[in-house]
């Protein structure tokens, strides 16, 4: 025994298995279990070719809207000249323009390991020439023989983070003038 409901919604009643797979070859649509942990279990009759094309562009739908964030890493070494620094620092504004979250590395080799202030010293510079565009979301930490630090997108140019409170001599004049 189960429970059939039609497409639109309407209860037909509790038949046989039988009559319910009767009726649904008569209405040419399909016999589909909704609720088999009901008592009795609960079937719908409808079009399950439909059914599923309907389930599938919803959630390709639900996908779109949806934003994903990558991580992308950019490497320097301790010894990168001012220029490529420079080079590197807009295509570190670019991943931050679209929306990716990036990895600065200073990666060090052999000998220079000995002196991590030349890499700190290097990621302070990017992190300063880029501070409009991004926060930094973690501070340099060393891993392995990596030097690194993590920016996220920030502000946008042309939006200000906040407007500044008006301080309480602002506020009073106002008022005063009025009295």
């Amino acid at each position: 025994m189960v429970r059939v409901i039609t497409e639109e919604g309407e209860q037909v009643g509790v038949m046989s298995l039988r009559e319910a797979l009767n009726l649904a070859q008569e209405r040419d649509t399909d016999l589909v279990e909704v609720a088999p942990n009901a008592e009795p279990p609960v079937c719908r009759l409808l079009d399950y070719g439909k059914f599923k094309y309907a389930q599938t562009k919803k959630e390709r739908e639900s996908r779109k809207g949806q934003k994903s964030t990558d991580l992308r890493e950019v490497r320097f070494r301790p010894t990168t000249g001012a220029h490529d620094v420079e080079a590197k620092t807009r295509t570190i504004q670019k991943l931050l323009a679209e929306g990716s979250k990036v990895k600065v590395s200073v990666q060090f080799r052999g000998r220079a390991i000995t002196h991590p202030e030349l890499g700190v010293s290097l990621l302070r510079k990017v992190a300063e020439s880029v501070q409009e565009e991004a926060k930094l979301e973690r501070a340099p930490s060393m891993e392995g023989r990596m030097l690194s630090i993590i920016l996220a997108p920030g502000l946008r140019k042309g939006t200000s983070p906040s407007a500044p409170a008006p301080t309480p001599s602002e506020d009073k004049q106002p008022s005063q003038a009025s009295a």
